[in-house]
């Protein structure tokens, strides 16, 4: 059986939205898109040449 007690004493709350928000912007993570991106970029750049 759940003890609630012991339940909320464990409670951490979580970030607050901008908190959340800083970490999300400020994470500089590169994913399959970005890497896309790139490509697409460098394929438009040397079919230009």
């Amino acid at each position: 059986m759940i003890n609630f007690d012991e339940e909320i004493e464990k409670f951490q709350p979580s970030l607050e939205i901008e908190q959340a928000e800083d970490v999300i912007t400020n994470n500089d993570l590169i994913d399959a898109t970005d890497i896309i991106k790139d490509l697409l970029k460098e394929k438009r750049i040397n079919s230009n040449n």
